[in-house]
């Protein structure tokens, strides 16, 4: 989280700017042009006051790691947009309706109900019994639904997603289910200091992705890899992220954990 020249944090309006702007160079340093890259603003530790900044700030497309939160999230958000209160800004806020909430986290069979009817797409599909159940359910609901594959590029056993050598496989499953739509691919990079391991798993996605599109093994929807957390974001642009999970760089560090809390949440920090 970037701080002013004062030595203050910045606002979360601030970050925004400061965060769209390292985002504008690093796909301009890999020869892309910035609009191919969408900020996914993630606000699982987010208050609803810093929500409510980061829509003003303009940002239309917000991650959650679990459905209660999601729901509690949109709620919260569509009761403040209905209430009609301006920001001090003066920006124009959107509709509901306006607004994408992405599934990033593990989705459980049990809220996959709840997810189809609240998120705009799933980045989380790493399984074939994962991906059976949200098309059954997407098929009573008369609701496609957009997915991302999740791919454990790293090989560590306290991450989600297919195995590499197992994706290709899963995507032509995938494929075969009339109500999903298959965008594109997702991966979580270690979390460590040499960002050069991110970008052996970022490229390793990058990999797969052209594969899969060289092959055919996806329709013409198969275009987005979702890649890059606050502190590997930039690699991942120069790697071809297409989407990019931001939290901590826009709201400071999360709450501390226990370490119970900590274990069965090291999939989705961002």
């Amino acid at each position: 989280m970037a701080e002013q020249l004062t030595g203050e944090p910045m606002g979360v309006a601030e970050q925004v700017s400061h965060i769209k702007q390292r985002i504008a160079a690093a796909a301009l340093k890999a020869r892309r042009s910035p609009d191919e890259v969408t900020l996914v603003a993630v606000t699982k530790y987010a208050t609803a006051q810093q929500i409510h900044e980061l829509i003003a700030a303009g940002v239309r497309d917000l991650g959650e790691s679990r459905v209660q939160q999601m729901q509690s999230h949109i709620d919260e958000v569509n009761g403040w947009l209905a209430s009609g209160s301006a920001p001090s800004s003066g920006a124009a806020l959107p509709t509901p309706h306006e607004l994408r909430w992405h599934m990033i986290g593990h989705l459980q069979r049990n809220k996959a109900n709840q997810a189809i009817s609240l998120a705009c797409c799933i980045h989380s599909i790493d399984s074939l019994r994962i991906a059976e159940e949200i098309n059954e359910l997407a098929a009573r609901l008369d609701q496609p639904v957009k997915v991302l594959m999740e791919v454990n590029t790293s090989g560590e056993a306290s991450k989600f997603g297919v195995s590499v050598p197992a994706a290709t496989h899963l995507c032509e499953q995938i494929e075969t289910m009339g109500n999903l739509s298959l965008v594109g691919l997702m991966t979580m990079a270690p979390q460590t200091n040499d960002l050069e391991k991110a970008r052996y798993c970022f490229g390793l996605l990058r990999e797969l992705f052209e594969e899969i599109r060289f092959h055919k093994m996806a329709g013409e929807q198969f275009e987005h890899l979702s890649m890059g957390m606050s502190g590997d974001f930039e690699v991942a642009i120069e790697e071809g992220a297409t989407l990019v999970r931001i939290g901590s760089a826009l709201f400071g560090p999360p709450p501390t954990q226990t370490p119970t809390e900590t274990a069965g949440n090291t999939n989705k920090s961002a």
